[in-house]
């Protein structure tokens, strides 16, 4: 009855041609198929094993006006479907849409799931007709899979969120961590499926703290929802060049992080002046290392963004590195108001 994997990501835009030139220009994504149907456009692209739908016209205006650009739809791929949405609507989900192929049930916030027979991300979602696209056949890449969906949730809301996904999807608690970052702090739980294709980071600003970048989220999307799509790569340095080459903006961190980086990290000492060059942040735990690395929103109000990920044995999420991801965010944020 559980989720296993993440079949697709709906992202609703105001922009098709900017937003499927962002992901297919930049990142090198492919177009697979395309569905046109009274008044709505869908592209469906796909790099290695993720897939993400790029949707625009009826039926997303109202998501786009209260949210902008953003992901409407993390579609789950599961043993059984049917089973799996019962236990959704019996652990408070609503039912959006129960006809056949196009079991939709209700998520975070105005995010939503439908949910599919598991297919590992090679089939075509049967909710809308398709026409595969002339070059329908993904070309090697850079990505490989999505990593994990960073989700930020309103203050005092976290536990709940993960008890809703444990009791309707099935997914477990994973791990958890409280951040502080000088008079702010941050709390988060990661909960994962049983097969480790579905991974969330939930995360909710301490309202007993000074107000922080989760809520200047929560502000600027009006209300809960995806912050960012990390996606894993084998060598993010030789990613970060080619996507930089190719138009992606990056988040920039400052040379004392690299300073103190050599004595943090010993055992990527060699290799400081290329992270350096490439504005990768690095993080270890118990298993291994994390090297990760943020763009910029490429959308107007400047909440959806994406990251790389490159994985030497670390199971974590970079923890250590939260606080240079804000410190890069603050100045992103007053290069924007400037």
């Amino acid at each position: 009855m559980a989720a296993q994997d993440i079949e697709y990501v709906e992202l609703y835009t105001s922009d098709m041609t900017s937003a499927v030139d962002y992901f297919v220009s930049s990142f090198g994504f492919t177009k697979m198929a395309e569905s046109v149907d009274v008044g709505t456009r869908s592209l469906l692209l796909r790099h290695g094993t993720v897939q993400l739908i790029v949707t625009a016209g009826l039926g997303t205006e109202e998501f786009i006006e209260a949210h902008g650009d953003g992901i409407a739809d993390i579609a789950f791929g599961c043993d059984d479907p049917v089973r799996t949405c019962e236990r959704a609507v019996a652990a408070g989900a609503s039912l959006i849409s129960s006809a056949p192929g196009q079991l939709v049930v209700s998520g975070f916030g105005d995010t939503r799931h439908t949910l599919v027979a598991r297919s590992a991300g090679t089939s075509l979602p049967s909710d809308r007709p398709w026409t595969p696209a002339s070059e329908a056949s993904a070309r090697p890449g850079r990505i490989w899979l999505l990593d994990h969906v960073a989700i930020l949730v309103e203050g005092g809301t976290l536990a709940d969120y993960a008890d809703f996904c444990t009791e309707a999807f099935g997914l477990a608690r994973y791990s958890g961590e409280y951040i502080e970052i000088g008079e702010q702090a941050i709390d988060s739980i990661v909960v994962r499926s049983p097969s480790g294709g579905i991974t969330f980071t939930i995360l909710e600003q301490d309202h007993s703290k000074k107000p922080g970048q989760v809520d200047g989220f929560i502000s600027r999307y009006s209300g809960p929802g995806v912050q960012h799509l990390a996606f894993l790569v084998d060598d993010i340095v030789s990613a970060v060049h080619e996507f930089r080459g190719l138009g992606i903006e990056f988040l920039r961190s400052p040379g004392a992080y690299y300073d103190m980086l050599a004595n943090r990290l010993p055992g990527i000492k060699v290799e400081i002046a290329d992270l350096r060059a490439t504005n990768v942040l690095a993080d270890r735990d118990e298993w291994g290392y994390l090297l990760q690395l943020f763009t910029r929103s490429p959308y107007q109000r400047n909440t959806l963004f994406y990251e790389l990920v490159q994985r030497r044995g670390a199971r974590g999420f970079g923890i250590s590195n939260i606080r240079a991801l804000y410190e890069a965010v603050e100045r992103d944020d007053s290069g924007a108001a400037g």
